[in-house]
């Protein structure tokens, strides 16, 4: 994720809390009785908990994601680098050969002056 989607999704959560807390203290100080303010709040809890499940869904969904696409760019540079690297050996003994070559007609054009 870029840092932007970070703090975006810190802030989406940030603003999730505050609402949770503030119903959570809305329902405390409520004009109503205490049973039915535990019933509320136990609604509102697992309320809070299913959406906190689909939150966590998403956020390894997202962390999925991410981990394939980091797999697929580290397996699009590692063909590219295997690539490179083989055509670097070609080129190397290619190299090597023309080099052999010049190396035994220096020698051929020394021994013929002895």
């Amino acid at each position: 994720m870029e840092d932007r989607d970070k703090k975006v999704a810190a802030a989406a959560l940030l603003i999730f809390a505050g609402g949770v807390i503030g119903a959570g203290l809305t329902l405390l100080f409520a004009p109503q009785s205490g049973s039915r303010t535990r019933k509320d709040i136990l609604r509102y809890s697992k309320k809070v908990g299913h959406r906190a499940d689909e939150v966590v869904d998403d956020l390894a969904a997202n962390v999925s994601n991410l981990v394939e696409t980091i797999g697929e760019k580290t397996d699009d540079l590692l063909e590219k680098g295997k690539d490179v690297a083989g055509g670097a050996r070609k080129d190397l003994i290619r190299l090597i050969e023309e080099g052999s070559s010049k190396l035994e007609k220096f020698r051929t054009l020394l021994s013929r002056m002895k």
